[in-house]
Order: C-alpha cells, then structure tokens, then sequence
C-alpha cells in the first residue's frame, strides 16, 4: 500500500465540468475523468504559463510530481481528442485556496479565490479601504481539515 496522496491546492473550480463531442449522444459515449489537480496543472502550466517549478509551488507539491500530474492530464486530454470520448473534471484530493479580505469602512469579510484579482470596493459598501486579512482562510493553512475528496 502506498502512501496517501497530499492534497493539491487549486486556485480555480472549473467553470464547466463536462465536455463531449458535437453530435454524438451522450448515452453511447465513454468518458475520461480528469481530477480537480489535473484540470488545476493544464491551467496553470498550459493556461497561465507557469514554468513547473512555480507552479508546482502554488499547487504545493514537488516539481517532479506536478510533472507527473501534468503528463497524466495531458494524456486524458488526448485521450478524448483522438478517441472521441467525453471528459469529465471532478475529484481528487484538493482544496480550493481563499483569499480572505475586510473592508476599513464597514468591517464587511469575504473571501474570493486565490487567483481572482483583488477587488477595488466593497461589494457591502462600495468603500475601496479593502485589506487582506492575514492568517485566515486557506491561503495561510499548511495542513488544512477542509480538504475535498472524492
């Protein structure tokens, strides 16, 4: 038995979490699934432009094992490409990594995701005193309990 998988560290859920080919029924497809972690590695390395290196950090793993996730991702991808299959992106060990911020004026928090911009107001208020609040949401937990498995 190996040991368990670290969970990855996503910065952004997939807008759409199924893709199939044009014209063929879905009933009559074989599907591909590809992890939150795989969708997470094509996004920053193939999306952004992220060397491995850096972006193996932001998902906090090694640079051999974001390879890794990358090449395995890649390889599903195409794997529907040439086969006509369906690509299904879902599961995986991850955690979605949260900004957390506070605005001077109201006092109002949220939280947005780690690779969103950070906003010019309060969306309570519309006062643009926003901060970060330091040492709160995920982006500061090494090793944290609201992990997502599937």
């Amino acid at each position: 038995m190996g040991r368990r998988r670290r969970c990855r560290w996503v910065g952004h859920r997939p807008a759409v979490e199924f893709f199939k080919p044009r014209g063929i029924p879905y009933r009559t497809l074989k599907h591909v699934t590809l992890t939150i972690g795989e969708f997470e590695a094509i996004r920053l390395s193939d999306l952004i432009g992220l060397h491995h290196e850096e972006a193996a950090s932001r998902m906090r793993v090694s640079r051999q094992t974001f390879g890794r996730i990358l090449n395995e991702a890649h390889r599903k991808v195409a794997e529907c490409f040439v086969y006509g299959k369906a690509l299904k992106i879902e599961g995986g060990n991850y955690v979605i990594v949260q900004r957390c911020l506070e605005c001077y004026n109201c006092g109002f928090e949220w939280e947005i995701p780690l690779e969103y911009p950070l906003p010019t107001y309060c969306p309570e208020c519309g006062d643009s005193s926003i901060q970060i609040i330091e040492g709160k949401g995920n982006d500061n937990l090494e090793n944290t309990k609201d992990e997502i498995s599937s």
